[in-house]
């Protein structure tokens, strides 16, 4: 996902943790006794196997040594520090060849230590707090040749500290808590001594930077964006060619571990909508690749398999499929015929097509010798709910968009025809095979039509209800409803301003209300005010409707539901691998966007209104009148009007924002699926389709939706990294709320004390179980609806193995290569 500019409306980050992005969705309060519903056993995570590698394992010994591999990426990286805001995907995949990471994540999505740079690392004390000392790896040295050692880790301590301002930094999550950093024994022995526990210790020094890079604000700010003074990996920077659009990295010489069998690696940028002509022109090895793309490679290697080369295939399914003998002859006598003027256009015609049918000849016997590597990427597609304010800000409501949703039927329809698992996600917090991971999914319950339209019910959205004009609320409210009536017919500006005094005097007045969870209820007190029963009905009755009544208002900061359904293809964005706008996907993307609101936070305030004028104009355009649930401009008759839900003579209707961009289709195809589901159960919704570059920074981030779909990655360390997405929205003095990374605007305090609690014991089950509780409750908030894990699809050259679709885990670079070639024989050619 590009770089998100200035979010308009209420999105701002208030402290350093709300850089980190490493995790998953949004989150919410609970209303049931969410304790009892995380009750999974430890061994769950184990039954929920991880989704397999597909990157064709292969011994050292049978991979030749030597050749370039070619490996597309999204750009090339606006800096080489991934803890900067720009950081992205290609940031991060130079790093991981170039610079130590003490501990990997492995296919299960878990972290392990890297004995290539730790001989050990554990926590050596507890009492009187937390100690952890690393033991280095004796040949761990940096390109310039000296050791790595206690001052590099220093260094990026200090800068990633948050205690020095003069430091850009994207997150810093874990660095605030340590207290010190010395020598140990000798010169390998690292002491990192914690103010407090710190349970995701593992998560810190990866990467780890030269002290460099990290000793001086200036080499971290601006020095790293173009060079690295030092590495320490397989291979090391070689160049960066922004012309050709290359970054070379060549096998490190000084490498102590097992020696990179590559020569080279050229990151070469192509966009993905360019991936399918690159790869048929054979100018790349290894590409993550769309289901067109996909499905193109598949058919070629049938076509390969079946004896037909790639003029058959033209004739067969290509440009040349739809020539008929009758055609055929029929343009060879026109081509050849007295009418000279019709000759030549025909024949024109006749070389533009037999071009086309050559050139699609050539691409298809390029594209056989691919192969298609598949496995679920380390991400997940939700539905998330905006819940800041408008019919969603009730938490009854939530749950009926969530309880109408048939998540099975939409991960079968994007994962099905792939042939990947297609269970939906259990958790919010963790995929399945992660030490994490539990189903807690039963705290909301599963598709249920009856529950939906009864949760709507009680939430006052009946049949008809669009056309019922709101009964004033009590005696006080209603001759105030008169006055204010009167007055705007006799035009009296000074009565005007009468009613605006008594209003803000009845907003003044509203108290919390029954409270779930640590909920928020202020704004659902005034919106009872405002409805009540006739003049006629009992006190008790008024009162439960007021009760049942959600709010409008923007500060109701408890519950959000966001969508986040996902297609067959990679995340939503200009640049992320699901087409177009990064799933929020790739962590370092994510990061990036964190950062890059957390920098702009100061400028929100400018234009500000003029953005809360354009949504309000947009919504009211979009229910016409009050008969209008699709946001049509002309009226509906009474008894058309009476089959969709309302309340209060308005319809119930949600702005369902989708990309628009040419690599969407099968996210807004899940999208559509969405909209028959919950058309099912009375809730309308207003589709708006809008540029992948302005979706997430100018809808999502800013809060101009109701309903969204998008992607959260994954993470190993979820106590840490998911903390800034599910913290509790706070109010600013200027009236707007403080998010983090929270887009639906949804939070408890029980939820983050959870979070706070599991990233503070040295406990690992008590650790997990405490996420475990967290997820709970965040689906009994219904904010956010996972809806399924991401297909990860890579096309590769049949001949190069360890590589390709690597599912929860990362690559080994250093094994990485092509089959010698007397074992490439009987190479897999099935996708």
């Amino acid at each position: 996902m590009s770089q998100i500019g200035a979010p308009r409306g209420r999105t701002c980050s208030r402290s350093p943790r709300s850089r980190t992005l490493r995790s998953v969705a949004t989150l919410t309060s609970a209303v049931l006794a969410v304790t009892v519903l995380a009750g999974c056993s430890s061994d769950e995570a184990d039954e929920a196997r991880a989704a397999a590698q597909d990157n064709a394992p292969a011994a050292r010994d049978k991979v030749a040594d030597g050749g370039t591999l070619r490996w597309a990426v999204d750009a090339l990286p606006s800096t080489l520090n991934t803890f900067q805001a720009d950081a992205d995907g290609t940031t991060s995949r130079i790093a991981g060849a170039v610079l130590p990471s003490l501990y990997t994540i492995d296919e299960r999505g878990r972290p392990q230590r890297n004995p290539d740079y730790l001989e050990s690392a554990q926590v050596a004390e507890t009492e009187p707090k937390q100690v952890v000392l690393y033991k280095l790896n004796q040949q761990a040295v940096w390109s310039d040749g000296r050791e790595i050692g206690a001052a590099d880790f220093v260094a990026q301590w200090r800068a990633l500290s948050g205690r020095d301002t003069a430091y850009w930094t994207a997150r810093n999550s874990g660095y605030e808590r340590i207290e010190k950093i010395e020598r140990g024994k000798n010169d390998l022995e690292v002491r990192v001594t914690f103010s407090k526990p710190y349970a995701d210790w593992q998560s810190l020094f990866t990467p780890l930077y030269p002290k460099q890079v990290m000793g001086s604000p200036n080499s971290f700010n601006d020095g790293a964006r173009t060079t690295l003074k030092a590495t320490a990996g397989p291979f090391l920077l070689k160049a960066i060619d922004r012309k050709n659009g290359d970054v070379t990295l060549a096998r490190n010489p000084r490498w102590w571990g097992q020696p990179a069998k590559l020569d080279s690696v050229v990151l070469k940028a192509v966009a993905r909508a360019d991936r399918a002509d690159a790869l048929a022109a054979g100018t790349l090895d290894l590409a993550e690749i769309d289901r067109s793309t996909a499905e193109r490679i598949s058919l070629a290697l049938r076509d390969a398999r079946a004896g037909r080369n790639g003029a058959q295939a033209a004739l067969a399914h290509g440009p040349g499929a739809s020539i008929t003998p009758s055609k055929a002859l029929k343009s060879w006598a026109l081509a050849h015929g007295s009418d000279e003027e019709k000759a030549e256009e025909v024949q024109a015609a006749r070389e533009k097509n037999q071009k086309a049918i050559a050139a699609y000849a050539t691409a298809q016997d390029t594209l056989a010798k691919y192969v298609v590597r598949k496995s679920l990427e380390p991400a997940y597609t939700q539905l998330s709910l905006n819940g800041e304010s408008g019919p969603l800000a009730d938490e009854r409501v939530r749950r009926a968009v969530a309880r109408a949703i048939n998540r099975r039927e939409l991960a079968e329809s994007v994962l099905k025809p792939l042939g990947l698992p297609a269970d939906p996600p259990g958790s919010h917090l963790a995929l399945a095979g992660q030490a994490a991971y539990a189903d807690s999914s039963d705290a909301l319950g599963s598709q249920d039509t009856a529950e939906a339209r009864a949760l709507l019910a009680d939430a006052g959205w009946v049949p008809g209800g669009a056309v019922r004009k709101p009964v004033e609320a009590g005696t006080k409210a209603g001759s105030e409803a008169e006055k204010k009536a009167a007055e705007k017919k006799a035009g009296e500006k000074a009565g005007a301003t009468a009613d605006e005094k008594e209003k803000a005097g009845e907003d003044g007045a509203r108290t919390e209300g029954a409270k779930k969870d640590g909920t928020n209820t202020e704004g659902a007190d005034k919106e009872g005010a405002k409805k009540d029963a006739a003049k006629d009905a009992a006190a008790t009755d008024a009162k439960k409707q007021a009760e049942d009544t959600a709010s409008d208002e923007g500060l109701y900061i408890v519950g959000d539901d966001k969508p986040g359904g996902q297609q067959a293809a990679p995340a939503i964005g200009a640049a992320g691998p699901e087409n177009g706008t990064d799933i929020l996907a790739p962590a370092a993307a994510a990061a990036r966007q964190s950062a890059a609101l957390l920098a702009r936070a100061e400028a929100l305030d400018t234009g500000t209104g003029a953005h809360a004028a354009q949504t309000v104009a947009r919504t009211d355009k979009g229910v016409a009148g009050a008969y209008a649930p699709r946001g049509t401009a002309a009226p509906v008759t009474a008894p058309e009007a009476n089959k969709a839900l309302g309340k209060d003579g308005k319809a119930l209707s949600l702005r369902f924002v989708l990309p628009s961009g040419p690599g969407s289709e099968a996210l807004r195809a899940v999208g559509d699926r969405i909209v028959r589901m919950l058309d099912a159960v009375g809730i309308r919704t207003e589709v708006t389709k809008v540029s992948d570059d302005s979706f997430f920074k100018d809808h999502v981030a800013s809060g101009d939706y109701d309903l969204a779909l998008y992607s959260w990655p994954a993470s190993a360390f979820p106590a840490t990294d998911a903390r800034p997405i599910f913290a509790k929205p706070e109010p600013a003095s200027d009236g707007s709320l403080l998010v983090e990374q929270n887009y639906s605007r949804v939070g408890t305090d029980r939820i983050d004390q959870l979070f706070d609690q599991a990233a503070g014991t040295l406990d690992e089950e008590e650790a997990r179980e405490l996420v475990r509780q967290a997820d709970a409750r965040i689906w009994a908030a219904a904010g956010s609806i996972p809806l399924y894990q991401r297909p990860q699809l890579v096309a590769a050259k049949a001949d190069l193995v360890n590589a390709g679709a690597w599912g929860l885990g990362g690559p080994r670079y250093q094994d990485i290569g092509f089959k010698k070639k007397e074992t490439s024989k009987g190479a897999e050619r099935t996708p």
